[in-house]
């Protein structure tokens, strides 16, 4: 079961957001909040809220629905920043023109599961694109190894 949480049209650029999202994902609950806690980033108390909103939701399913969910046992499943419209602003400049500059907004997005029901552990779901590079690295040493010509050289 996910538990999910949603924050739009946040000013903060999506690169920036991600620099604090993959310091949580992949890791317990407990652990993101008390990374974020200390994180020197401003929006880590956006992430922050986010999180407790997610963790929020989990209680409410748990509590009101009847869905059995062991709050000690989330995690940060899916943390993603995604870019949202971006704003045009103009810049005086000398001699009369004008500079156009973007500002940038993020749509953030946190998703919680509970780890051992499903099977799933951090390795399956951090190491999903691990697992693939060493494949990408074995299928280059197959390919033959051509003729490599001179930068000048003519024909």
């Amino acid at each position: 079961m996910e538990f999910r949480a949603q924050a739009r049209y946040m000013r903060v650029s999506p690169q920036k957001a991600r620099l604090v999202l993959d310091l949580i994902r992949g890791r317990r609950v407990e652990d993101a909040l008390n990374t974020l806690a200390f994180t020197k980033k401003r929006v880590a108390g956006t992430v922050e809220k986010l999180l407790r909103s997610a963790l929020e939701n989990a209680n409410y399913l748990s509590a009101e629905k009847g869905i059995d969910v062991d709050i000690d046992k989330l995690y940060v499943r899916r943390a993603v920043a995604n870019d949202g419209p971006r704003m045009k602003r103009i810049r005086p400049a000398p001699m009369g023109r004008a500079y156009r500059y973007v500002r940038r907004i993020a749509h953030i997005e946190i998703e919680l599961a509970e780890r051992g029901r499903s099977g799933e552990s951090v390795a399956t779901v951090v190491g999903e694109e691990t697992a693939a590079r060493p494949a990408r690295k074995a299928s280059a040493a197959r390919k033959p190894a051509g003729k490599k010509k001179a930068v000048g050289a003519k024909r």
